[in-house]
């Protein structure tokens, strides 16, 4: 699948990204430091405090993304280099550290901001010089926002324009994904706003004279809360996705995102829901999809033509399902948005990675999908191009479908076996289950497990008890037991996430699996009732 295209103007020439990037190693030596405070003496030489942002941004953006596996949790690069980075400029009495720490109060994380803001001060009591641009900074104001979607509603590329007290105006525009867990994946700046607004609006007036009612290409004005509400919330995911796909250069531009949506005011009154906006900027209108709604448009679309000539109705029945599931679940409450990359990205990464299929719906699922485009097409009154293009990407789908879709059977595990863990269809869950519940055939004291369900908390205190069947755990199991049957429980619904990552690192750590189970009990059992602090707890464990 090849990325979107911009749809307004191309980015401008990247700010770098190939300084040399810290190897991990805490703290980071000194020579790195050395190498970024001798960059930051280029900031002496511009003027224009716009100039000055984008290199302390650039420089900011050599350590995004990196992970410190011997920081605790393996994620606070930020505290370790940035602010190392902070202390080690503010030692230096130098124009270029103050310089520096002035762009990286404006621009770094909340603690980098104070920290630099303090040690620019100090460093300007000793009397050393401040480059002209510090005093333009923190005056930026955003005057207006726009929002550009592209066609099949896949994209969305938010420009907001931006000036220093009215001088020296700029754009920024960033791509919003919402395949990609509608997070920011690319972004850039210009100074030439008047001519990008003109070629969007172009852009979007050209499609406009053949584009279908109902179809969600549009370059629109949208209010500054509402476009700070969207970034936001696309921002935390691109910073909290492991190994998020982005463009090259969007590393030199991340810290002056993070800043420019810093500067646009807060939403007031109800919160705006993060995900797609709808026509003039407001939130698009998305009721909770229950389960008897999604039960009724599953009825809708069985019922309608399209979907006429599928013979399996009960195969149809739980495809449609799966794809409402997607679009509800995956794609903001959207199940009637079809595109090309949609289908793809449902065809052959979702249903792969979190569903097992039977044999009857895996040959079903594409004809079903091709009807539901054609189904959804219409409801939403699409193009005939629009829909062609996306039953394209359907139809040739379809051979890596089949080969990309991992059937349990096929790796010699017993398809009974895996209905008992798997109730829910859900294929990711497999492997955690089953570490959860390891013996599941056999007999104790009288009963055959093989009878047993371990989706069931009755039979989950047999099954558990079989697996102590010792003289030292029958002499402690009833609380022994019962501490096994939280966490089986936890690792069962997958809550938290970072519960069978941690369980992983363990195992691969050469770790006994009762040993494991017993450090991820005391860790979540200390950290207490707090979400957060179990999770944070459980990223710690190595």
């Amino acid at each position: 699948m090849s990325p979107q295209s911009r749809q307004c103007s191309p980015s401008p020439g990247g700010h770098g990204g190939n300084r040399r990037k810290p190897s991990g190693v805490v703290p980071p030596p000194n020579a790195f430091f050395d190498e970024l405070l001798r960059a930051a003496r280029e900031l002496l030489a511009v003027r224009s405090p716009l100039d000055a942002e984008l290199m302390v941004s650039e420089l900011l953006g050599t350590w995004w993304g990196q992970r410190s596996d011997s920081a605790p949790g393996g994620t606070d690069v930020e505290k370790l280099v940035g602010e190392g980075l902070v202390e080690y400029a503010a030692s230096r009495s130098s124009p270029a550290a103050l310089a520096l720490l002035s762009g990286i109060a404006c621009l770094g994380t909340p603690r980098q901001a104070s920290r630099a803001e303090q040690a620019a001060l100090k460093l300007m009591e000793r009397g050393v010089r401040s480059p002209g641009w510090a005093q333009h900074l923190g005056a930026v104001t955003a005057s207006e926002c726009y929002l550009n979607s592209d066609s099949y509603g896949d994209t969305d590329e938010v420009v907001c324009v931006f000036s220093y007290a009215g001088e020296e105006p700029h754009a920024l525009v960033t791509v919003v994904d919402y395949n990609a867990d509608g997070m920011i994946r690319d972004g850039w700046v210009t100074s030439h706003v008047s001519k990008l607004l003109e070629r969007c609006r172009q852009a979007d007036g050209g499609q406009g004279a053949g584009r279908a009612a109902g179809t969600e290409s549009t370059f629109r004005p949208i209010a500054l809360p509402q476009a700070r509400r969207l970034l936001e919330a696309a921002l935390a995911e691109t910073d909290s996705a492991d190994g998020a796909v982005v463009s090259e250069s969007f590393a030199s531009y991340h810290a002056f995102i993070r800043a420019r949506i810093r500067a646009l005011p807060p939403p007031r009154g109800a919160d705006v829901p993060p995900g797609p906006l709808g026509p003039g900027g407001s939130p698009a209108q998305r009721r909770p999809w229950s389960k008897d709604r999604r039960a009724m448009l599953a009825a809708e679309f069985l019922a309608s033509d399209e979907a006429e000539d599928l013979s399996d109705r009960r195969a149809a029945s739980r495809c449609a399902d799966r794809i409402i599931d997607y679009g509800c679940d995956k794609d903001f409450g959207r199940p009637l948005r079809m595109s090309p990359v949609k289908v793809e990205k449902f065809l052959l990464g979702w249903l792969p990675r979190k569903v097992m299929l039977s044999a009857a719906e895996q040959d079903a699922m594409p004809h079903v999908l091709a009807a539901w485009v054609r189904w959804s097409g219409r409801c939403r009154g699409l193009g005939s191009k629009q829909i062609g293009e996306t039953l394209d990407a359907v139809f040739n789908s379809m051979s890596a479908f089949s080969r990309a879709y991992r059937d349990p059977a096929e790796f010699g595990l017993d398809p009974a076996l895996v209905a008992r863990l798997l109730p829910d269809g859900d294929l990711e869950a497999l492997p955690r289950r089953a570490f959860a519940f390891p013996l599941l055939h056999g007999w104790y004291a009288g009963t055959d497990l093989g009878a047993l369900d371990p989706a069931d908390p009755a039979d989950r205190r047999t099954l558990l008890a079989a697996d102590h069947d010792s003289g030292a755990a029958r002499r402690s199991a009833g609380r022994h037991i019962t501490r096994h049957l939280a966490i089986a429980d936890r690792l069962w619904r997958g809550d938290p996430p970072e519960l069978w990552d941690a369980a992983q690192r363990l195992l691969d750590s050469g770790q006994d699996r009762h040993l494991v189970l017993h450090t991820l009990m005391d860790t979540v059992e200390a950290a207490g009732d707090d979400p957060r602090a179990i999770a944070a707890a459980l990223r710690d464990l190595r």
